[in-house]
């Protein structure tokens, strides 16, 4: 495996799994208070370009990496945007037993 290789899946399991614990505390917690709506409309705006562009390219690893940073940035997105019954009901229902 060469050096760029290396670095680029690096920071393809980093960007990926950022997103996991906030995700997990916002299902444990129900709480977004304090989570920016615009840096996420914004974050995933950039996802959906990354793996658009992934697929232009037809990249698995941009493809997938991106996908799943899109995928967990776009459920904070719409816990921070749903109402809070809502919110508690798919926190419940994504919960763990």
């Amino acid at each position: 495996m060469n050096a760029a290789t290396l670095v680029g899946a690096v920071a393809a399991i980093c960007s990926t799994v950022s997103f996991a614990p906030q995700a997990v505390q916002i299902i444990l917690t129900r709480k977004t208070k304090d989570i920016s709506v615009g840096m996420y409309l914004l974050t995933v705006t950039g996802f959906v370009a990354w793996t658009a562009y992934g697929v232009l390219l037809g990249k698995w690893p941009l493809i997938a990496s991106n996908g799943i940073c899109l995928a967990l940035s776009t459920f904070i997105l719409v816990m921070k945007l749903l109402p809070q019954g809502k919110k508690n009901a798919v926190a419940k229902a994504a919960k763990p037993k």
